[in-house]
């Protein structure tokens, strides 16, 4: 694959969100504040096989849409989306580009891919933006689901659909997402009918550092200078940094039983955090955790794909011991 170096890197921005959360709506408002002399391309993708999006937007001279259908391009094999994204850059030798992907997406995947060293020349990102549903704040099925707490991480703007919709119960889960996803220090902005100033959104990206490393148990058993293997699959710890916060979490199978008490109590005994999100696999079936400074919540919730855990912390914390009276909660003696 050969990419035509642009003269100057592409201002590239990602308009992620859940399932019709207003995507689309506000990706159609953004494109009608193109200056008449520039060219703006899109790249928009769709879990299924048929596209319907595209139709919808803009099909004038000035603007080149494209669509990949079928399956995550933030997911599946890069390729597609390489070489669709190439295309787009070398045909239309845009100004602006924009890159919608499916709503059953994870949006830091396709960030990644998109960072790394061989695109810097062609693409300059700009903040990550996810959209959602102010009017559906109230539903805690729907904010609690993985993919939707994945995306709202990954945005450095988070932008507020249906704000004309919103009931109090709304507006206090929004004071609530506020308050959880503090350390990330995303922008929070409200767009009534996707009407939104480009102005807004156009800020340039800033990444989270992320480190996936083994337990902190086994990193003790390797010598002191030997480089940590790429970690590929569970168990394993990572630290993530952002804004002057620090994430410390863990990941095990599924297949690990812990004991809900004690566990319990760990959690419980902590101190100095800001917040701590959990979903564990108990002796009492598996239970969700979410903790902050006001109040101590935990419920029973459907099975999970794993154990995890989050800790938020503004300063830096030795880790070690929490890990081993973590692992110490575990019961069920599997190897």
């Amino acid at each position: 694959m050969k990419l035509i170096a642009p003269t100057r890197a592409v201002p590239t921005h990602i308009i992620s969100g859940f399932l019709g959360a207003g995507k689309t709506t506000l990706l159609q408002q953004l494109l009608r504040q193109k200056p008449e002399q520039e060219v703006w391309a899109v790249l928009m993708n769709e879990f299924g096989q048929i596209g319907i999006d595209q139709q919808i937007l803009p099909q004038s001279e000035g603007f080149e849409i494209k669509e990949l259908l079928g399956g995550c391009l933030c997911c599946s094999s890069q390729l597609p989306m390489q070489i669709a994204l190439s295309r787009l850059l070398d045909e239309a030798k845009p100004d602006r580009l924009f890159i919608e992907p499916t709503g059953l997406g994870h949006p830091l995947q396709l960030l990644e891919q998109l960072t790394e060293p061989h695109w810097h020349s062609h693409l300059d990102m700009r903040a990550l933006v996810t959209v959602v549903d102010g009017s559906r704040l109230h539903d805690a099925d729907w904010t609690q689901q993985n993919l939707y707490t994945d995306q709202l991480k990954a945005a450095q703007i988070i932008v507020i659909s249906h704000p004309d919709q919103m009931q109090p119960a709304d507006e206090q889960g929004l004071e609530k997402l506020k308050q959880e996803y503090q350390a990330y220090a995303p922008r929070w902005l409200a767009a009534e009918n996707g009407q939104l100033p480009l102005a807004e959104i156009d800020l340039a990206h800033v990444g989270i550092q992320r480190k996936i490393q083994p337990l902190l148990q086994l990193q003790r058993t390797l010598p002191a200078q030997a480089e940590l293997p790429e970690i590929k699959q569970l168990p394993y710890h990572y630290v993530e940094t952002a804004q002057g916060y620090s994430v410390a979490g863990w990941k095990f199978s599924r297949r690990w039983q812990f004991d809900f008490y004690t566990l319990l109590d760990l959690l419980c005994e902590q101190q100095d955090w800001l917040r701590i999100k959990a979903i564990f696999h108990t002796n009492r079936g598996w239970k969700t955790f979410n903790f902050n400074p006001q109040q101590f919540n935990y419920q029973s919730s459907p099975e999970n794909t794993d154990n995890r855990i989050e800790l938020i912390y503004r300063n830096a914390r030795d880790w070690s011991a929490f890990e081993e009276q973590l692992l110490a909660c575990r019961i069920d003696n599997a190897a």
